[in-house]
């Protein structure tokens, strides 16, 4: 059995299911470490909010079917005092729709095959994927945010998608009889589910990239990348192979973690010294409390859509999926404050800001 790392303070706040998977999960075959971050939360057989090495092997299903899936962060030139909330959300219409620029072109630029364009490229998809606008609430450490050339008075924008219905295919391109024993590394099976893998990871770096665009021209405004990280993949670590299933990276400097879409997000940066107690990896978010069923069977009795597309923080929602508007409401994740406490009194990172959501938003499409 590998051992397994729980990075939190009170080991009781997480799910029992949750720490079943993980315990699943170390009996594969080449297993050697797992790490449990403070957002851990159960997943599809899979506990979400971990990280996973092993010496010699490669699992596919630990990466799952969102290859790439992540965060960008990019500081807009919109000043604060010029947002609108009412008009913003007037003006973005149409994001839901395929993008009508040139997917080939885009992607053959970032290095990805051309042929993998397709009418998803540019859009966000659905589950807990997001684009939403926030502003600065707090600067925590004043000299290191002057000096990455940061501004307090602009809205940021963050992109939470990935790769879309490619990496999908990719992984049942790859599916095993028997997931627990992977792919050993040094095969060509191996090597073509990497070539695979890493295409997928790409396609969803330019996607977050083109959605970005997207929603900056809706608002007539433009913006610079800050960050983008992905938190579902696999990649060389150490003499291994590491792979990160809903876990930023700690080794790609800074991290953006976002707490609900009702909570505060935080700009962070990891710190080395004890970075290998987590698998060089970080919390990628809040991390669910209910799952999605459970979520809206509690909240449909107790709210009304309405009352969901305003949140305490006085931000406003976009979410015209009625199911969906329930299942990722605020209540149904953890207490981001928690889990940013915990990384901290871990050691493995240190706050540079905090942000406060202004508006969110999840889909104009609509769903009964």
């Amino acid at each position: 059995m590998s051992p397994i790392t729980l990075i939190a303070t009170d080991h009781r706040r997480f799910d029992p299911l949750a720490l079943d998977q993980l315990e699943r999960t170390a009996a594969y075959d080449g297993m050697a470490r797992i790490v449990g971050l403070p957002d851990l939360h159960a997943g599809n057989g899979i506990a979400v909010g971990a990280a996973f090495w092993g010496a010699d092997r490669i699992w596919p299903h630990l990466v799952g079917s969102d290859i790439g899936c992540g965060m960008a962060l990019w500081e807009t030139d919109c000043p604060v005092r010029k947002f609108r909330l009412a008009s913003a959300e007037r003006k973005l219409q149409g994001l839901d729709d395929p993008w009508q620029g040139d997917g080939s072109a885009a992607l053959a630029e970032a290095g990805v095959p051309p042929a993998l364009a397709s009418p998803a490229l540019g859009t966000i998809g659905g589950g807990n994927h997001f684009v939403e606008f926030l502003r600065i609430e707090r600067v925590v450490a004043d000299a290191r945010f002057d000096a990455l050339g940061l501004r307090r008075d602009r809205v940021w924008m963050m992109v939470h998608s990935g790769s879309r219905g490619l990496g999908q295919a990719v992984q049942q391109a790859h599916g095993q009889g028997d997931i627990s024993r992977g792919i050993m590394a040094d095969t060509p099976e191996a090597s073509a589910y990497l070539a695979d893998h890493d295409a997928a990871v790409q396609w969803a770096v330019v996607n977050r990239e083109i959605i970005a665009h997207r929603f900056c021209s809706c608002l007539a405004i433009s913006g610079r990348r800050v960050l983008d990280i992905c938190h579902n993949s696999v990649a060389a670590h150490q003499g291994g192979w590491l792979h990160r299933k809903g876990a930023a990276p700690a080794d790609r400097g800074l991290v953006t973690i976002p707490g609900s879409r009702g909570d505060f997000s935080y700009l962070v940066e990891p710190l080395a010294d004890r970075a290998d107690h987590a698998l060089h990896s970080l919390a990628h978010g809040a991390g669910r409390k209910w799952s999605r069923k459970d979520a809206h069977a509690r909240l449909s009795r107790r709210f009304k859509v309405a009352d969901l597309q305003r949140t305490g923080l006085g931000s406003h929602v976009i979410c015209e999926d009625r199911r969906l508007i329930f299942e990722e409401a605020p209540d149904a994740y953890k207490d981001i404050g928690m889990v940013i406490a915990d990384l901290e009194q871990a050691g493995l990172i240190r706050v540079i800001a905090q942000l406060r959501p202004l508006l969110s938003y999840k889909t104009r499409g609509r769903h009964d």
